[in-house]
């Protein structure tokens, strides 16, 4: 329900740089806002479009970490407190400037526009993770790996009653048979060790204090002691569950589920304890049935899935669930999927109402690699967080994108990430859609028929491996007319705010354009096709 309220709004515009300037070249463009309120007092504010930069290879040191808003973010996951929202990711960062600052890094913002870094949520590696992988390796007559190579990723926050707890991925990178970190001179025809999730719980997140609580779950194989691995080409997975890409989901009946896994034979689900935080029915490596209720696979009978990042979220207002996930590679092709269920374990269904528990490829397409005029657009787009805007009661998509590599003539700038929080509107028929351009808490006012004819860019976000999509020249003619990307007859529902072409029905927000010089506000929509592939568009004049 989107919170309404009444605007006079005097714009004055000021020179504003394009995003590749520095900040201190920049000049705000600024909305003065007065609000009238029930009371009919009246109070000022102002607000600014965003201005730091896309391209922050200048400031991605340990060194700049106040100045990075969201730079170096990477799979987040978001929770509000009452009065910051909260943001937590994996370790990756540009020039690996997280390396030997902890684990977790976290930051805050009121308004979900200006991030300030916190620092990191976990100092270093539990000792239980060394100590119970070595027990598990004992009991297979393999020796203990000394100095483990690990990773940190993807953690889930979610607030549990009075507590927040904190459900975080580490992986080890060393070969099960001759216990090496792994790589090509120490490859020994074995598949590389297992991940585990684990918990952490905090009563203030301003603290950043963490008690962890030990291990959840951990990757599970149904395949005893055969762990070899014919060559690094095979990707044929020793493991069944991947135990990393934790999410969290309370039923309105008050249960309580974990979902998890990636890439291997997809994701699982396993009910928890909602006081301990701990799985309810205890989780035994060895026993599959305590490995959870089976949700998804991509493809059926392989173990090479290309999807991981499971995100679960109930939706009251439509009475479904729905499991977002990242498919293909994080660099470029990474694109964002959503299914949903009436029952949180499923049978979880496509666009097209067909079951993918055991097999199929997940549609609509929210997010994908693309590129409007005037910048070098956005790859790696995926594995998101879904929240709450708690003022507004909007949902908000948050995720890392890449910059394409060479930018700028950066070779390395495929590996920049920076951090997209985005509005998200629900269908008539209840599928979310991703809004083409970065929240900016743009004031809310009435748009009106008028504002929409000119000249839009339009981009469809077809499935195409690895490669951009890029825009289309769109015109709404003030006779109710729309020719170019899309033809046909087209008019507007001022209440709903939905704009139909033809027979195709798209929601339309203010947001601010990005990809200008200088940066202006601008009108924007976003909606599904028949094939379930999301339509971008921004209006350019």
């Amino acid at each position: 329900m989107r919170h309404k309220y009444l605007l006079f709004l005097s714009v004055s515009l000021a020179t504003l740089w394009f995003a590749g300037c520095s900040n201190e070249d920049l000049e705000p463009t600024g909305i003065t806002i007065k609000e009238e309120t029930e009371e009919e007092t009246e109070t000022d504010t102002t607000y600014t479009i965003p201005s730091y930069v896309d391209d922050y290879a200048a400031m991605a040191s340990w060194n700049d970490r106040s100045d990075w808003n969201l730079a170096n973010v990477h799979d987040p996951s978001v929770v509000y407190d009452g009065e910051y929202y909260y943001m937590y990711g994996t370790n990756a960062s540009y020039g690996n400037a997280h390396d030997g600052h902890g684990h977790f890094h976290g930051r805050r913002s009121k308004d979900l526009v200006d991030w300030s870094y916190i620092g990191a949520s976990m100092s270093e590696t539990p000792a239980w993770v060394k100590d119970t992988l070595n027990n598990m390796r004992a009991r297979v007559d393999l020796d203990p790996i000394v100095n483990p190579v690990f990773g940190h990723w993807a953690p889930v926050v979610r607030k549990v009653g009075n507590v927040y707890r904190m459900y975080y991925s580490i992986v080890v990178d060393n070969l099960i048979g001759n216990g090496l970190p792994f790589s090509q001179d120490n490859f020994d025809n074995t598949w590389t060790e297992r991940a585990f999730i684990g918990m952490m719980e905090t009563s203030d997140l301003s603290q950043n204090s963490w008690e962890d609580k030990g291990m959840v779950v951990c990757s599970v194989s149904d395949r005893g002691t055969d762990w070899q691995r014919s060559s690094t080409n095979d990707w044929s997975g020793y493991f069944k569950y991947n135990a990393i890409d934790p999410s969290y989901v309370i039923t309105p009946e008050g249960e309580h589920w974990l979902f998890y896994g990636s890439w291997h034979s997809g994701i699982a689900a396993v009910q928890m304890d909602s006081g301990t935080g701990l799985p309810l029915h205890t989780f035994d490596s060895t026993d599959e049935s305590t490995w959870g209720t089976h949700i998804y696979t991509r493809t059926q009978g392989s173990r090479w899935q290309g999807s991981e990042g499971p995100e679960v979220i109930y939706n009251a207002e439509t009475g479904y669930y729905y499991l977002f996930l990242a498919y293909d590679g994080l660099d470029v092709p990474y694109n964002t999927r959503v299914c949903r269920a009436e029952n949180v374990t499923g049978p979880y269904k496509g666009y097209n109402g067909s079951s993918v528990t055991n097999g199929g490829d997940v549609y609509p397409i929210l997010t994908h690699p693309y590129k409007f005029d005037n910048h070098s657009g956005w790859v790696g787009f995926a594995h998101n967080a879904m929240f709450m805007n708690e003022e507004s009661g909007d949902w908000l998509y948050a995720s890392q994108a890449r910059l394409p590599a060479n930018t700028g003539g950066n070779a390395y700038s495929n590996a920049i990430m920076m951090g997209h929080v985005r509005l998200v509107r629900w269908t008539e028929d209840g599928w979310p859609v991703v809004m083409p351009e970065r929240y900016t808490a743009v004031p809310e006012q009435a748009i009106g028929e008028d504002e929409l004819a000119g000249d839009w860019e339009q981009i469809t976000l077809r499935y195409e491996y690895g490669t951009q999509q890029t825009s289309l020249a769109l015109s709404l003619s003030a006779d109710g007319k729309a020719t170019g990307a899309m033809t046909g007859d087209w008019s507007f529902d001022e209440t709903q705010q939905i704009l139909t072409i033809g027979s195709t029905q798209l929601c339309v927000e203010r947001e601010v354009d990005w990809e200008a010089s200088p940066r202006v506000l601008t009108l924007v929509f976003a909606g599904l096709n028949s094939y379930g592939e999301s339509i971008w568009g921004k209006k350019v004049q």
